[in-house]
Order: structure tokens, then C-alpha cells, then sequence
């Protein structure tokens, strides 16, 4: 008796479920005057936190009184502004499944994705509303209300939207809500928020996120060796609210009072970027690599300096070494590489240097930060071969990455069958991981250049590439070769004013990797296209260039 009384014994602490609503309220009673600005087409917008969770419960009851049931999901296509900052809270907050949605895809995706997430309602940037009508027919059995932000350019196009859809504007259906609305009480385990994959193969996949799993993926991407925001913190995201939730941080923020900057204009150059953080006294911005090199490349050609910023941070995809190198040595602000994707919610890894390294020389230390990063408590990794075999920690040998935890995708919305396999997700990469726990991305599974039996890193080619003075921007693709199954393929974009020939190109990758890895060819061209996500987009590339070598074998023997 006494063993089974001994096993029945639990902790004697409170439990309380894990829900966003706690963000913001906490943001709300104790950072409540901290700003919230948003730098918009016209001008720009400030309002606090105290301000913006009112208006968020406002949304929530809004919502309901539309009929918006717990679980029902409401799209939002719109960019990065205190609308959708209150859109977040307000859907998830009173039960709803707030779906973000990529404005930049075809419209034959964005139609499947609406249906497919059986939207109840979008709410819409005027600027995108374009973007909708071609649709409208196809999404109407699910959609029944168009939510709009902003003035509409065509004043034509809300009437015709009307002929299938209840029209609002955004601040007359804030204005219906109740000022006495107060958030339920959740099961932590609900949904909260809706992200699907960028369908560069086939169509969307949805991730599903829970308020357990976004509150402890808050935490654990705020730790000191993670992003470590704190109440000083003026924060920039110059990445997308409707991708992967903004990297987290509309929740990273507001946990810790950080004053936080959005821009609803996605693509903005070094000048402006460098007016804003002077301007606001930013210390901390995260960017895909692009807009780094803008920044960069501004910075120097004015002479200005950026002296309030502590950290930059990339994603999204590997930055150049030379970026890297010159904010450090010239700036004095560490560019720091992380890593993850819309199934991990999305942080994975994030390269903060361990004691030691500080002690490391420069140039050391700054190579070392040329990998994705180590990760952080709540997430494992593991890379396994072919058979599904663990692989050592040596940092040279390469495998698929796998991982697991608390803000890990288990099933994609809408599907049946668990993505795991033994528990483990398969996040596509090829991967290496030294000993002391850092991960290197190789390349995607699906990009790797399979030469002769042998993998060649496109990652690695492109990051020596982009090296090279006279090239701003390149990408590798693997092209099929008659004799070698598939040889690397370099596509390049020349820096303003430069007349750098293949024969250069090729030129410098002398003496920095195995001969038989320096690329077959180079492609020049006047720019790369990419997704809304600042990636290159490899598919379009390998589309048009994939016959590249086949072609002129063929076009040589006629």
C-alpha cells in the first residue's frame, strides 16, 4: 500500500495552461507604455501595448459576434503592421486559428490554401484585394467575410467583392466589439495558429501550432544563447508576419517588454533601413541575407554608421562570409546565423559561441559562424544515413538532419498520418554536427549536386561565389550531365558596374575546394527570383538551366 501511495505522488505546484492571451496581458499590466510602431505606405503609426491589447480583446469579441466559434480559422493576408500584431492575439486569444497567408504565392496556391484551411473569414491589406477577386468564386463556399485594411486604390473593387462577400472595414468592426470582453480560459493543447510550407514541390502543406507549443518555443527562442531579448530592446523583423509567425516575435517582444518596430513595406533598401534604426534606436534586427547586403552596401557608399544596433540576426539562408566580416571588423555588430523552418515554428538552431570561442582569434571565430548554429534546450537533432542510422558528431560526415520537441510538427494539417519517422521529424537538409553540437546545412536534400556517385555542397559553392568581388548575389543548381549524371551549375548576378567574366569566376574558387567541385559553367543573369521569404527560388532555376549541359552537348555534336 504504502509503493502504490508512493506512486500516486505529483508535484505540488500550480498548474496553469500555457496560452498566448498570458503574452500580451503580462505586456499589457507591466509594459504597458512600451511602443508598438509601424513605419506604413503613408507614414507611420505608434500606439503601446496597453493600447494594442485593448484592441486586440475589441477584435476578439468582433469576431465573435460574427459567429466565430474556438477552432475556426480566419486568413489574414496582409504584411507586417499593429493590425496584424492585433490580429495574432485577437484571433488566437478568444480560440480561434489565426492563418497567415504568403500574398506573394500564385493565386491558384493561395486559393488552395484558403480552402484547404476552410477560412471563415480574410481579412485583407487594400493593397492585396486584387488579389482575391480573380478567386472569389472559388473560395466563396467557405469564405464568408472579406475584413478590410486600409483604403482600397480601386473604389470599385469592394463593391464587386460585396456581390459574394460581406464587406467590413477593419475599424468599424473593431468598433462592434465590447470594451467589458474578457479572454476564456483555453486548453493549452488547442490550436492557435495556421502556417503552411511554401509548396516550392507540390502543393502547401499546413502546420498547425498550439498555445502550448508557441508559448514554450517563446521561451525557449528568448533565452540568453537565443535571441535574449530583454525590456531595453528595440526590435526591427525585417522577415514576414505571414511566414513561419514572424520568427516569433510578436510573442518574443511583447514577453519582455521590447519596443517593436514593423514596416509594412517587405522590401526596403540600406537607406531606409538605416533612417529607421537611427531613428528608433534599434538594437536588435533579424533579416534574410539580401537585406543585409543592401544594408552593407549602403552603409558604405554614405559613410553613415548604425551605432545603436548589438545584433543582427540571419536566416532563412546562409549569409556570405564577407557580410559577416565587415559588420564585425568594420561596425563592430555581430551577425549571428540561425536556422529553422514552418514545422519547428520556427527556431532550430541559433550560433552563439560557447565561452572558449571568445577567446578564439577573430578570424577564427568568425569562420566558425559561418554554421547554422547549436541548438536550444526544448529541441533535439540527430543526422542519420540512408538506412536511418545514426551518424557521428565529427562535424565532417554529412546526413539527413532529423529533429524532435516541444514546437516540432507531428501531422500536417488535414492529414492523416503522423510525419515522423520513430518519432523524429525529417527536416530535408543535409547536415553535419561537431562535437560541440553545431549543425552545418550542406545543402536541402534536394538540392545537393549528386556528381559521379559523389554529394557536392551547392550551399558551400554559392557562399564562395558570392566571395568573389563583382558578384552580388549567385546560386548553384545541379544541371544533368551526360557523363556525370549531374554537374553544378553556377547562376550569378554581377554587382552594379562590373564586367567579371566565367573565366574569373571560376578562377576564384582555386585552392578553396576539391577541383572536381568548382561548378561546369556560369550563368549570368540580371537578377535571382526568389520566394517572399528572400530564398532563392532553386525550382525556377532548375526549370530553365536543369538541360543547360545536356543541351550543348547535343547543339556540339550537331
Amino acid at each position: 500500500m504504502a509503493l502504490e501511495a508512493e506512486k500516486a505522488i505529483q508535484g505540488s505546484m500550480q498548474r496553469h495552461d500555457l496560452l498566448i492571451r498570458d503574452i500580451l496581458l503580462f505586456a499589457e499590466r507591466e509594459h504597458g507604455e512600451r511602443e508598438i510602431v509601424t513605419l506604413t505606405h503613408e507614414g507611420e503609426m505608434r500606439s503601446t501595448y496597453s493600447d494594442v491589447a485593448r484592441r486586440a480583446r475589441l477584435m476578439s469579441s468582433a469576431f465573435e459576434r460574427l459567429g466565430i466559434r474556438q477552432g475556426e480559422r480566419i486568413g489574414t493576408l496582409m504584411t507586417n503592421s499593429q493590425w496584424h500584431f492585433e490580429l495574432y492575439y485577437g484571433v488566437a486569444c478568444m480560440g480561434g486559428v489565426c492563418h497567415t497567408i504568403n500574398p506573394r504565392l500564385f493565386v491558384e496556391q493561395l486559393a488552395y490554401i484558403i480552402n484547404h484551411a476552410g477560412d471563415r473569414i480574410l481579412c485583407v491589406d487594400a493593397a492585396y484585394l486584387e488579389l482575391i477577386e480573380p478567386i472569389s468564386a472559388e473560395i466563396a463556399h467557405h469564405v464568408t467575410t472579406i475584413v478590410i485594411i486600409g483604403q482600397p486604390s480601386d473604389d470599385g473593387i469592394a463593391t464587386r467583392l460585396g456581390a459574394r462577400f460581406a464587406v467590413i472595414d477593419y475599424e468599424d468592426l473593431l468598433a462592434t466589439g465590447s470594451v467589458d470582453y474578457s479572454w476564456p480560459a483555453l486548453d493549452e493543447d488547442m490550436p492557435s495558429s495556421l502556417c503552411y510550407t511554401s509548396g516550392t514541390t507540390g502543393n502547401p502543406k499546413g502546420v498547425l501550432y498550439s498555445h502550448r507549443s508557441t508559448v514554450i518555443h517563446a521561451y525557449g527562442a528568448n533565452l540568453k544563447d537565443a535571441f535574449g531579448l530583454g525590456s531595453r530592446d528595440v526590435v526591427l523583423p525585417l522577415v514576414p508576419m505571414f511566414h513561419a509567425n514572424c520568427w516569433a516575435f510578436p510573442y518574443l517582444a511583447p514577453m519582455v517588454g521590447a519596443k517593436l518596430i514593423l514596416s509594412q513595406k517587405s522590401l526596403m533598401d540600406g537607406e531606409t533601413i538605416t533612417r529607421l534604426i537611427n531613428r528608433e534606436k534599434v538594437t536588435f534586427s533579424v533579416a534574410v541575407p539580401t537585406i543585409w547586403a543592401a544594408l552593407l552596401r549602403y552603409l558604405r557608399a554614405s559613410g553613415e554608421t548604425i551605432a545603436s544596433v548589438q545584433r543582427l540576426q540571419v536566416g532563412g539562408a546562409a549569409c556570405p562570409f564577407p557580410i559577416v566580416q565587415a559588420f564585425d571588423k568594420d561596425y563592430g555588430i555581430a551577425v549571428t546565423h540561425g536556422w529553422g523552418m514552418t514545422e519547428l515554428s520556427p527556431i532550430g538552431v541559433i550560433n552563439q559561441p560557447k565561452p572558449a570561442m571568445y577567446d578564439w582569434p577573430a578570424d577564427e571565430r568568425l569562420a566558425h559562424q559561418r554554421k547554422q548554429g547549436r541548438g536550444i534546450c526544448g529541441i533535439d537533432m540527430k543526422i542519420v544515413d540512408a538506412a536511418g542510422k545514426d551518424i557521428p558528431r565529427d562535424g565532417k560526415t554529412s546526413g539527413r538532419l532529423m529533429t524532435r520537441g516541444h514546437w516540432v510538427v507531428d501531422t500536417y494539417f488535414g492529414h492523416d498520418r503522423s510525419s515522423l519517422e520513430d518519432g523524429w521529424f525529417d527536416t530535408g537538409d543535409i547536415s553535419t554536427i561537431d562535437s560541440d553540437g553545431y549543425m552545418q546545412i550542406i545543402d536541402r536534400a534536394k538540392d545537393v549536386v549528386k556528381s559521379g556517385g559523389e554529394w557536392i555542397s551547392s550551399v558551400e559553392l554559392e557562399q564562395i561565389a558570392m566571395s568573389i568581388p563583382g558578384i552580388d548575389e549567385a546560386a548553384v543548381i545541379p544541371a544533368r550531365h551526360p557523363k556525370w549524371d549531374e554537374r553544378p551549375l553556377l547562376i550569378a548576378v554581377r554587382s552594379a558596374g562590373s564586367s567579371i567574366a566565367c573565366e574569373d569566376v571560376l578562377a576564384g574558387f582555386d585552392g578553396k575546394i576539391a577541383k572536381w567541385w568548382t561548378p561546369d559553367d556560369v550563368i549570368f543573369v540580371e537578377e535571382l527570383p526568389h520566394t517572399a521569404t528572400g530564398k532563392v527560388l532553386k525550382t525556377a532555376l532548375r526549370e530553365i538551366y536543369q538541360d543547360h549541359f545536356t543541351n550543348n552537348v547535343m547543339q556540339s555534336s550537331n
